[in-house]
């Protein structure tokens, strides 16, 4: 897990190198410059921490508090965009700015703003009882300013995790892909998708909604007693096809193709249906966030987005000329939204979609990140 945490954190640094004499300036003030190698590092402030021993202690003890979080979390995967995003705040709330070197003047308080940051940062994500860090959507904020639905999320997340550890790995992935579409079925009937930027107290009236959802599917885990199969893996069919269905079936195509180490689904939206007795066409807009970069014309892009992506326009560009020359990537944050037709056919237990990938896409759009 060290290694993935270290990784993420070398991948976000994208900053252009600063000039030769600048760099010279800042590494003979970074006792560990030359013995860490840390000219090879192009983001300013990693330099720093590379450099400093102050710095990578404190580097060190944040490191191990996001594994232990990582390893608390049922879904990890909000919680790795949520470092990511972090650490590019931590830069410019420091005054780093972009690919701009640190100037020799401003060496001390950036080091000094970099070292508090990072300590207060540690601090927090090593409280085992709150994680509202990753509160990126209305239900998040609902339940992390509310302490007995913060309470509640964390049991149902700490006996989900311990069931779904009883798991092989596939099956593991499949129940993952399955909780995440629970949370999201769960949002949806609180009323709650789309209203990050709404303020909390005319949220209030959903905390009721959320209280009992958090409730019944806590009594539901335990219920099964134990048993991962009782809770999850039995749902095949969706009641009616609906956003609901289109999630369900969004949900399995990425856990099929591993997609979850990549991307994270953010929510689901059914646009359009034509239900006929026997089968029905859904057409329905997926929005995903990127969780660790992949080059936008790949097997990733293709099996987990439907499309490759133009680099340029951050549109779909189908077509496997293209997955040749293509070596752009996503970035960590990027929100990809796309827009596709899904066949749903009726069975006793409902409507079963036929759909086993993502392509091809009807429309889509990249944005965000960088």
């Amino acid at each position: 897990m060290r290694f993935i945490v270290l990784s993420l954190l070398a991948l976000l640094a994208l900053a252009a190198p600063a000039s030769a004499q600048s760099d010279r300036s800042i590494a003979d003030r970074l006792p560990l410059f030359a013995k860490n190698n840390c000219q090879q590092i192009r983001d300013p402030g990693n330099q720093l921490f590379c450099g400093d021993a102050a710095l990578a202690a404190a580097a060190e003890k944040l490191n191990t508090a996001i594994e232990a979080r990582l390893a608390r979390l049922p879904d990890r995967l909000p919680a790795i965009e949520e470092n990511a995003v972090w650490n590019r705040q931590r830069n410019l709330g420091c005054g780093i700015v972009g690919q701009t070197a640190v100037r020799p003047d401003d060496f001390e308080r950036v080091k000094a703003c970099l070292l508090k940051v990072t300590e207060e940062r540690a601090a927090i994500l090593r409280d085992p009882d709150f994680d509202c860090l990753a509160a990126n959507t209305a239900a998040g904020a609902l339940i992390c300013a509310d302490p007995s639905l913060a309470l509640a999320e964390t049991e149902l997340n700490g006996q989900a995790l311990g069931l779904i550890g009883k798991l092989d790995p596939t099956a593991a992935r499949f129940a993952f892909a399955e909780y995440g579409r629970w949370t999201r079925e769960r949002d949806r009937k609180c009323n709650l998708v789309g209203k990050e930027n709404v303020p909390l107290q005319e949220l209030e009236s959903a905390e009721d909604c959320l209280s009992e959802q958090l409730k019944r599917r806590t009594e539901e885990i335990r219920a099964a007693k134990g048993d991962p199969k009782k809770v999850f893996g039995r749902q095949v069919a969706a009641r009616i096809p609906d956003t609901d269905a289109v999630d369900f079936c969004a949900a399995r195509i990425h856990a099929a193709n591993s997609c979850g180490s990549f991307l994270r689904i953010n929510r689901v939206y059914a646009l359009d249906s034509q239900v006929t007795e026997q089968e029905a066409q859904v057409t329905g807009e997926i929005e995903m966030a990127v969780l660790a970069p992949f080059t936008m014309c790949s097997k990733v892009a293709s099996s987990c987005t439907g499309t490759c992506w133009d680099a340029r326009t951050g549109r779909p560009q189908p077509g496997a000329a293209n997955r040749e020359r293509s070596a752009e990537a996503f970035n960590v944050t990027r929100r990809l939204r796309i827009q596709r037709t899904f066949a749903f056919v009726k069975a006793a237990d409902g409507w079963r979609c036929r759909e086993d990938e993502l392509a091809p896409v009807n429309s889509g759009t990249a944005s965000g990140g960088s």
